[in-house]
């Protein structure tokens, strides 16, 4: 028979195991989601001296810097769906700026969450959004031209959405903002695609966004229990406006131009990308690019100083945000994410756009700050995809990680920014599939009129993708291919 006192003993143990695995709410780690449309690694963080991005590179430095982070679709909706749901696109309606409103606006509740957003919901977070975090910059289903309608994109997923379209009436037309109420729509898109106005940050959408991010933070605050807060910016999508102030950060004449402005040698045509968004969208741009047919050096650098200071601007935005966070000693449990839905392309290539398989394309800027993490200011350099952000989040925050996921958890290197977690990156195009290892690039292409067309690039020697080697080196064609991600074309 046990003694009494060790009988006590036992009980203590029991309940202090109890209380060890059973996290209260208020334990659990706040998550703070930022989204920033068509953010490639544009920032002081990265290596570009010449970037103003001080309150992205404190972040940087207080967490980690994700150097090799791909997207799974270079376009806004698909790569969001990807994202939120941790799964590689399978066919070509995932590839789509309508995968969230084809795969999940219209579809019947199911079992499964529809996104790691719905999951959180699920397992005790109050869930709150503002501005374009799925493909709709204002969370709800219309077209661009259209009134907002009351249909969410991600039905299940908020608790909450909040938007401020200011003197734009629509998240749309807000999207497309030109200053004093003017937009893309409103102007038939006979416009510039930039734009720098004499106005306080608020006199583009992107600040109302920052001003009412900071107004919610204290209302969620006082709840006490865990919250998830999604943030999306759009700058610096096209156009690339911004008030004055932050275009005055930057001498033209002195900013780089693309290292590698050519269409790249030996590759097929059908990796190439004609700037059709830029063309098409923007009458009034005073160039059209081309495939093979490079814009000036002067139009160039004009176009270059726009998107640089629509960075920084959205970087004064953040800043906002994070030192509100920090005010009301919220930020030593949040997780804080920063992520870029894509790359794009600043006249590599010859492209002005990001609809194409090539590094300037899917690498886009990621920055993750967790509570606990031992590798603060360190760069990781390891592959990781937007797919990997569902379970790391997870594991983060304690919570069970779904088994039909793609992603792998990268919580192993927050505390060692050199470990690595996956070989490969996976990227999906209408005209193809890619795959990324650290030391090469592998497109495909579709066959057209016989075998199928292939582009190679040996990122030792060629890390802007300048000369398409596929055809010197089959091995490793053949090596490679064998990692690509199975796809149907129908």
């Amino acid at each position: 028979m046990k003694s009494p006192l060790r009988f006590l003993l036992f009980l203590s143990l029991v309940s202090l195991s109890l209380i060890s695995c059973s996290k209260p709410k208020s334990q659990k780690p706040n998550i703070l989601f930022i989204s920033v449309d068509d953010l490639r690694p544009q920032l002081g963080s990265y290596g570009l001296d010449y970037m103003k991005t001080p309150h992205l590179d404190d972040l940087a430095g207080e967490g980690t810097l994700f150097k090799n982070h791909f997207t799974q679709v270079p376009t806004c909706g698909a790569s969001r769906y990807s994202m939120l749901t941790g799964l590689y696109p399978t066919k070509p309606g995932h590839l789509s700026n309508n995968a969230i409103v084809n795969e999940i606006s219209n579809a019947r509740e199911a079992g499964a969450p529809e996104t790691f957003i719905h999951h959180f919901k699920n397992n005790g977070y109050y869930i709150a959004g503002i501005g374009k975090i799925s493909h709709s910059a204002d969370g709800y289903v219309y077209g661009y031209n259209e009134a907002v309608s009351n249909q969410r994109e991600l039905p299940q997923s908020w608790d909450t959405l909040y938007f401020n379209s200011g003197a734009w009436d629509t998240g749309w037309k807000a999207f497309f903002a030109y200053a004093d109420g003017e937009s893309r729509q409103s102007q038939n898109k006979k416009v510039k695609p930039y734009q720098h106005a004499q106005v306080e940050d608020t006199g583009y959408p992107d600040g109302l966004t920052a001003k009412l991010a900071v107004e919610k933070l204290s209302v969620l605050k006082e709840r006490k229990e865990p919250f998830f807060m999604g943030v999306g910016f759009f700058k610096p999508h096209l156009p690339f406006n911004a008030p004055k102030k932050y275009w005055d950060m930057y001498e033209k004449e002195n900013l780089p131009l693309a290292p590698v402005i050519n269409a790249p040698e030996n590759l097929t045509r059908a990796a190439l990308n004609n700037s059709n968004e830029f063309n098409h969208g923007y009458l009034n741009a005073e160039e059209h690019p081309a495939a093979n047919n490079p814009v000036s050096d002067a139009y160039a650098r004009r176009l270059r100083h726009a998107y640089f200071a629509a960075v920084s601007y959205i970087d004064a935005q953040i800043g906002m945000v994070l030192n509100e966070l920090k005010r009301l000693d919220l930020d030593k449990n949040t997780i804080v994410l920063v992520w870029g839905d894509h790359g794009w392309h600043l006249g590599d290539q010859s492209i002005w756009g990001k609809h194409a398989l090539f590094d300037r394309s899917l690498k886009s800027t990621l920055i993750i700050k967790a509570p606990g993490a031992q590798a603060t200011n360190k760069t990781a350099e390891g592959i990781v995809e937007s797919v990997d952000l569902y379970p790391t989040l997870c594991e983060l925050s304690g919570i069970a990680v779904p088994n039909n996921l793609d992603g792998t958890n990268l919580e192993p290197m927050l505390n060692d920014a050199s470990k690595e977690v996956k070989k490969a990156a996976h990227g999906f195009w209408h005209n193809g599939t890619t795959v990324r290892t650290k030391e090469y690039r592998l497109m495909r292409f579709p066959k057209q009129k016989g075998s199928a067309k292939y582009g190679l690039f040996d990122h030792r020697k060629d890390s802007y993708e300048a000369v398409d080697i596929s055809k010197s080196n089959p091995e490793k064609v053949k090596e490679l291919e064998a990692l690509l991600k199975d796809f149907s074309n129908n």
